[in-house]
C-alpha cells in the first residue's frame, strides 16, 4: 500500500474499556495525508468508539493519538478547527433551521465569509429549497445531507464520517460520494469513514481496515483484500471476516 505523505492520524495501542467490556482492544491506526481510509466491521466491532476517540470525544483507556501532528490527549484544541465530523446518528438541533444550524457551527469553527460558505454548501448539496426550514421537519435523507454540510462548513483538512450516505437513496448517495471525492482531491483533505456499504468502500477507500471485536484483524487496499481472500466482492470478504469465530482467528 503506497504511502502518499506523512500520517495525518497516528494512533498506537488505542484501547477503550467500559467496565469489563473491551470496546477497542489496543489497535494501531495510521492514515496518510490525502488518503481515504475506511473502518469496516459488524455492529459492536468498535468503529464508532474509535472515531470518537480520534475526535477527542471519548478518552481512551490506553494508547496515544496524534492528529495533524498534535497529541489529541493533551492539545486537541490546537487542531479541532482543522477537522470535522458527520454522523446520521448525531442529531443537529431540530428547532433551528438548516441555515441557523450552519451559522452556529460556522461561528464555532471561526469560518470566514460564512454567508458565502453556507450558500455554496446549500447549492452543492442541493439544500437551497430547505435552507430556512427547521431541521426536525426534514426527511432522514435531507438531515443526512445537512450533517454533511455541517461537517464541511470549516473546509476541514481531516474529515471523519460515520455512515456518510445512510438514509440516502441510491442516486443521491452516488452524487454525495462524488462530491466527497472531489472535495478530498481539491482540498488535499484526508478522510476516514466507517460504513456498512461495501460498494461505497470499494469506490472511495484506498485503505481498508477490517475490525472485529475491537481489533483490526486485516488491512489493505480493496484489491489486495479481494486477492487475499479469493473473493469477487468486498462484501464477501466482509462476511468471511465478520463470521470468523474467535478460536479460528487465533489459529
Amino acid at each position: 500500500m503506497a504511502n502518499r505523505g506523512p500520517a495525518v492520524i497516528e494512533a498506537r495501542g488505542l484501547a477503550k474499556r467500559y467496565g469489563a467490556t473491551e470496546a477497542v482492544a489496543g489497535i494501531d491506526i495510521s492514515v496518510a495525508r490525502g488518503a481515504t481510509a475506511a473502518l469496516l466491521g459488524g455492529n459492536g466491532a468498535g468503529k464508532t468508539t474509535t472515531l470518537a476517540m480520534l475526535l477527542g470525544l471519548v478518552v481512551p483507556s490506553a494508547g496515544s493519538i496524534r492528529v495533524l501532528g498534535e497529541d489529541m490527549l493533551r492539545h486537541r484544541y490546537r487542531v479541532l478547527h482543522r477537522m470535522n465530523f458527520s454522523s446520521p446518528y448525531t442529531d443537529l438541533p431540530h428547532r433551528l433551521t438548516v441555515r441557523q444550524n450552519l451559522i452556529v457551527y460556522g461561528r464555532l469553527y471561526g469560518t470566514k465569509d460564512l454567508a458565502r460558505r453556507i450558500d455554496r454548501l446549500a447549492a452543492d448539496l442541493q439544500l437551497g429549497h430547505v435552507i430556512d426550514r427547521e431541521v426536525g421537519k426534514l426527511s432522514s435523507g435531507l438531515r443526512t445531507r445537512v450533517a454533511i454540510a455541517k461537517s464541511l462548513i470549516n473546509e476541514p483538512e481531516l474529515l471523519l464520517l460515520d455512515e456518510p450516505t445512510a438514509s440516502l437513496d441510491p442516486d443521491t448517495a452516488d452524487w454525495v460520494r462524488t462530491y466527497l471525492e472531489q472535495y478530498r482531491a481539491s482540498h488535499g483533505a484526508t478522510i476516514l469513514f466507517a460504513s456498512h456499504n461495501m460498494g461505497e468502500v470499494e469506490r472511495l477507500a484506498s485503505d481498508v481496515m477490517m475490525m472485529r471485536q475491537g481489533r483490526i484483524v486485516d488491512r489493505g487496499t480493496p484489491a489486495e483484500l479481494l486477492a487475499r481472500y479469493g473473493r469477487a466482492s468486498l462484501e464477501d470478504v466482509f462476511l468471511e471476516i465478520a463470521r470468523e469465530r474467535p478460536d479460528e482467528a487465533a489459529q
